[in-house]
């Protein structure tokens, strides 16, 4: 079974304590906490104090999340990214989520690329002075500024792939960007959850959709979960649920030990297989 971690997006109305309780108790190994909640960030804590909580748990802080639209305009943003960055850094997180501006607008993948290498640019040397990881989450969207993971693979791969930078593959938003190719080796992170709703038609697809992984995903989180521990990934994969009925949830860690569950006993194979 792969290490589970657990973003605070899936129970945002729980505190940043009740995050790492709730992480423990399902046995993750981190957590990825957010500056986008209704709330001060760790809800008032430092971030040293933050990290030496989740130290003292035995969990990691896997991603601060997030620089918003940080390939929107990195020169206006830098002072914010540079924030967000050091703060990272402070709490000991093992990384710092980059996600792409959304507008209405649409643009060419080439000026999705262009966009994306004049970030990377700007964010290469900071994140080299914090040591720090820039974790690059394309969202499959069709106004998504940055689409597709191909697109970020090869502008990586044109900087000879700077190890300041890795993937955030996103189970929903691969399925949105009807994507087929996985980057095991530049991923840093796996976010999971599920689509239940049967009368959905893909393009219809939001995040208020996104509930936990079950038998009756229609995502194919199973399918791509497979894929990555096939192809010898390691690393977390983490719940980041967005729906209303499960920010509800009245035993978070129930519900996930139970989607936990269903993911382990349909790896099995896999599991066996490697062992």
């Amino acid at each position: 079974m792969m290490p589970i971690g657990l973003n605070h997006m899936t129970v945002p109305r729980k505190t940043a304590r009740d995050l790492l309780d709730i992480a423990g108790a399902v046995d993750c190994v981190g957590v990825e906490v957010r500056n986008d909640l209704d709330r001060a960030l760790f809800d008032g804590e430092s971030p040293e104090a933050f990290g030496n909580n989740a130290r003292d748990a035995g969990l990691r802080i896997l991603a601060l999340a997030e620089v918003k639209a940080f390939n929107a305009d990195p020169m206006a943003s830098r002072d914010e990214a540079i924030a967000v960055i050091e703060t990272a850094a402070r709490c000991g997180a093992e990384g710092v989520a980059l996600i792409p501006l959304v507008s209405e607008r649409h643009l060419p993948r080439s000026d999705q690329r262009a966009a994306l290498r004049a970030a990377l640019d700007v964010l290469q040397p900071i994140l080299q002075d914090y040591g720090m990881r820039g974790l690059i989450e394309p969202l499959g969207f069709e106004q998504s500024s940055l689409r597709f993971k191909q697109d970020v693979v090869t502008v990586l791969d044109d900087m000879n792939r700077p190890e300041c930078f890795a993937l955030i593959h996103d189970t929903f938003h691969h399925h949105l960007a009807c994507e087929s190719a996985i980057y095991p080796e530049l991923t840093a992170i796996v976010h999971i959850s599920g689509v239940t709703d049967p009368r959905l038609t893909t393009d219809r697809m939001t995040d208020a959709h996104r509930v936990l992984v079950d038998a009756n995903d229609r995502v194919s989180n199973i399918a791509q979960l497979k894929a990555f521990a096939h192809a010898g990934y390691t690393g977390p994969a983490s719940f980041e649920a967005f729906a209303p009925e499960i920010h509800d949830m009245n035993d978070p860690a129930g519900a996930l030990a139970g989607s936990i569950a269903f993911i382990a006993s349909q790896l099995a194979d896999v599991t066996a297989g490697a062992a």
